[in-house]
């Protein structure tokens, strides 16, 4: 074999061996961990003799619709009575607001609490319709039905996921990294279960109750814009000032049609 012939096969394996090591580098970074969001500093201390409080009601302007009933037939695990939630109205108190300060913190940081919130599956229906969490705090799911539901977030600027969640299984526990508003969630076995997870970077923040009343604790002197945002009504939004140690009450109407 000739001195040519003999440079020409070794540049082909040296070839074939660089190609080798491409792919598998290639694979491993299409396998990599999913990206986290970057560490938070160091909270921003807070003088707890100076913080506020604002609170309210959420109100519903004009006729109240009328909540479908839910047939639940398809499968006998699911027990009971189900109505749908995207609009709650009781004696013109307005549920399910997510209430939270959108402008005004400024550069202010906070940490997660190590606490989870609970979403529980009950009923074939999810408790609460619609949740607040901070970025990075657990989500603790937990299924107290007889039969398995399909957990699915859908959302635009988190990881998307679906998990199934046999009877008296454990607890799934997830978290998410990113603010996101009104994050669908929904049961790919029981397609009328549904709800809402919101995710923000601060602590204040609440959601309306049967009788549409929420409250914001622990916030510090300053202005402010309040977001208050419903599945179907969309969002509306109020400035307010509050001083040390003020207690503001704000409140907010949505009105009939505006979905």
């Amino acid at each position: 074999m000739s001195k040519k012939s003999i440079l020409t096969i070794t540049a082909a394996l040296c070839a074939l061996l660089a190609l080798g090591a491409c792919n598998k580098n290639t694979e491993q970074s299409n396998n990599k961990p999913e990206e986290q969001a970057a560490p938070m500093a160091a909270a921003t201390p807070i003088d707890p003799a100076t913080v506020a409080t604002v609170s309210g009601t959420v109100k519903f302007d004009g006729t109240a619709p009328k909540a479908s009933k839910i047939d639940m037939s398809q499968d006998p695990g699911c027990k009971g009575s189900n109505e749908a939630e995207n609009v709650v109205v009781n004696g013109g108190d307005l549920a399910n607001v997510f209430v939270y300060v959108k402008e005004g913190l400024g550069s202010r940081t906070f940490d997660a609490p190590k606490d989870p919130v609970v979403l529980e599956q009950s009923g074939c229906k999810y408790h609460p319709h619609v949740l607040g969490v901070m970025t990075g705090q657990t989500v603790q799911i937990k299924n107290s039905d007889p039969t398995t539901h399909n957990i699915h977030p859908t959302p635009k600027h988190n990881r998307e996921w679906n998990e199934a969640q046999p009877p008296s299984a454990p607890a799934i526990e997830k978290n998410f990294a990113r603010e996101e508003i009104m994050l669908p969630v929904k049961c790919n076995q029981h397609p009328w279960m549904k709800m809402y997870i919101n995710v923000v970077k601060s602590p204040f923040f609440a959601v309306t109750d049967k009788s549409g009343k929420y409250e914001i604790k622990g916030l510090p002197p300053g202005d402010y814009t309040l977001a208050f945002v419903q599945e179907k009504l969309g969002e509306q939004t109020q400035k307010v000032t509050v001083a040390a140690k003020e207690s503001k009450t704000v409140d907010q109407s949505f009105k009939a049609g505006a979905e």
